[in-house]
């Protein structure tokens, strides 16, 4: 395995993580509130806030397949990575120019950005089976995912110092900050992604032949593994307690910043809380991944979404930044512990021929699932003229979800997998 392709590829992981940190959850959320929804009434700042997030999220779900299609049969994986990259970049830095009441436009920028840091992602994927060997790839993953954790962390914490202590980088105040904060994410973005535009080279191979358009490519395909799942039992079950409580966490994780400053808790403080997050996520996925070996990965999962329930519940009375920064640690210590745990339960419930396939399902229908927790919360807080009835409306995602999982029966879920023998080889849709 070639050392500065691997390093190269994971640093895009680390560049583009200041996006989802500082963009999609700690700094751009209080500016929307605080800036570019001035004179928008206050609980209808943090709705307009959550059907942008779903919004974003519609167009990307329903890209995700067509994006996989190119990935598979196009020999341009780095040309459309970077092509998305440089519209996440592009529009990071054009916040910066968003004003007081240009809600719309701050709305646009953060759908354009999240279609271009979720369809480069798309094609930085697909690139790990070729910078990395089959007995490395594990590890080579998840240090890319670290590094994304240090990288979205760093950059965090940097913008938190140029809005606090903005006097300090010789700026005229905390909404200049703020602003050089969007710019720093597309320069940050772009620096980190220069290995990779360098030191990986595309695999040389014949542009596979194809008699449909990307899009029914893509969309047969989905519907084709759809069909397929429907075979399996016990991963359809714990398919549908996955959309249901993912789709909270991720909730939680774009909607907790406006949320809280909905209810009166200061920048600073939030921003602090998130970077806290970033940082005790780390050591914590750790502990997950050794608990699960203790107790079953289904329990310890189990046990991180009953924290989330708490997590919620706390938050509809939260009232200070000290309950903020409490519920930070708490979502911290559960946030990436889940999603491992996830994944690991999936993929051992999968049969072994099938990994691609149907990963690629696991990744696009989650996308489509977590529309509806942003919408939720959005549409509860207009009905109800508060974000608190919002945030307590992924009770219903988590406890469903609980549900679900606890009559999983993975081990079934695993011998059904080992069982599965595939007839034939003949595709159901020809190319």
């Amino acid at each position: 395995m070639k050392k500065k392709p691997v390093w190269s590829w994971m640093l895009y992981d680390f560049a583009n993580s200041a996006f989802a940190t500082t963009i999609m959850a700690a700094v751009l959320p209080i500016f929307y509130y605080d800036v570019a929804a001035k004179g928008v009434q206050e609980s209808l700042a943090a709705s307009y806030w959550g059907y942008s997030q779903s919004i974003a999220v519609l167009i990307v779900a329903i890209l995700a397949p067509i994006l996989g299609a190119i990935s598979d049969y196009s020999a341009a994986k780095k040309k459309f990575l970077m092509f998305f990259a440089y519209m996440g970049m592009i529009a990071s830095v054009l916040l910066a120019f968003v004003g007081e009441g240009d809600y719309i436009f701050a709305s646009l920028l953060l759908i354009v950005g999240t279609i271009g840091f979720s369809g480069a992602n798309v094609f930085y994927d697909a690139f790990l089976p070729e910078v990395a060997n089959e007995k490395d790839i594990d590890q080579v993953s998840a240090a890319g995912f670290t590094l994304g954790y240090v990288g979205g962390g760093i950059l965090l914490a940097i913008n938190l110092l140029m809005i606090m202590k903005y006097e300090w980088f010789g700026l005229a105040s905390t909404l200049t900050g703020t602003k050089l904060a969007f710019i720093s994410v597309g320069i940050w973005w772009f620096i980190f992604s220069i290995p990779l535009m360098k030191n990986v080279v595309e695999e040389k191979k014949v542009q596979r032949k194809r008699e449909h358009s990307y899009i029914a490519i893509g969309f047969q395909r989905l519907g084709r593994t759809w069909k397929e799942l429907r075979q399996f039992k016990q991963l359809l079950i714990f398919l549908l307690a996955f959309w249901l409580y993912n789709d909270g966490i991720s909730t939680i994780i774009k909607m907790a910043t406006i949320y809280g400053r909905d209810i009166g808790i200061d920048s600073t403080s939030l921003i602090t809380a998130l970077l806290i997050t970033q940082f005790v996520g780390i050591p914590c996925t750790f502990f997950f991944g050794w608990l699960a070996g203790k107790i079953t990965p289904k329990r310890a999962l189990m046990i991180s979404l009953f924290f989330y329930l708490i997590i919620v519940a706390l938050g509809y009375f939260m009232t200070s930044a000290l309950h903020f920064y409490i519920l930070a640690v708490c979502v911290g210590f559960v946030q990436g512990g889940a999603q491992a745990l996830s994944r690991s339960i999936f993929g051992r419930m999968v049969p072994g021929d099938r990994h691609a396939e149907f990963f690629g399902f696991y990744g696009i229908s989650s996308k489509f699932a977590a529309i509806f927790g942003p919408f939720a919360f959005a549409i509860v807080g207009q009905l109800t003229g508060s974000s608190r009835f919002g945030i307590l409306s992924l009770v219903f995602f988590f406890i469903v979800g609980l549900i679900l999982l606890y009559v999983l029966d993975v081990e079934k879920g695993v011998e059904q997998a080992q069982a599965y023998t595939r007839s034939e080889e003949e595709p159901l849709i020809r190319f």
